[in-house]
């Protein structure tokens, strides 16, 4: 059995995470992140984000390095990341 399982509503998701028992909310750029890594696990941030400019679009203020790493930040509080 798969460790996370998603259920999405829209561009937004919540994903229960089997191993803690916990559900957690991921908003569109995290949910599209959360899932670049875990169909890429070996992408580093640079290539993350590469990744992310060619499939999303922010809007012309948003810093999108600032975004990720904030974001990659919050998925490994919840432990649903564990990459460096």
């Amino acid at each position: 059995m798969a460790r996370f399982r998603i259920k999405s509503f829209g561009d937004e998701a919540v994903v229960f995470d089997t191993a803690s028992g916990d559900t957690h909310f991921l908003a569109p750029f995290t949910l599209t992140l959360f899932q670049l890594v875990q169909n890429n696990p070996g992408l580093s941030v640079h290539e993350l984000e590469a990744v992310l400019m060619s499939e999303i679009e922010l809007p012309g203020s948003t810093h999108l390095s600032a975004l990720t790493q904030e974001s990659l930040a919050s998925l490994r509080q919840l432990g649903l990341l564990e990459i460096p």
